[in-house]
């Protein structure tokens, strides 16, 4: 493949990408450990987690 004298910016731009996409990957998987980390933490203290009608309610009674 001849990619003629823009070879070294194409090929730069491609790792740098790629090198990007890899970041990305990697904080997202240890940023959603952290979270995991973080909730068992709240369980383990008996923070209990509010979703649906009831926290609607419990929202609009304070």
């Amino acid at each position: 493949m001849d990619l003629g004298p823009n070879a070294s910016f194409i090929w730069t731009a491609y790792g740098m990408v790629a090198f990007v996409i890899v970041g990305l990957i990697t904080w997202l998987v240890l940023d959603g450990r952290e979270q995991q980390r973080r909730l068992a933490d709240f369980e383990a203290r008996g923070v209990k987690r509010r979703a649906g009608p009831e926290a609607v309610t419990a929202r609009s009674e304070n």
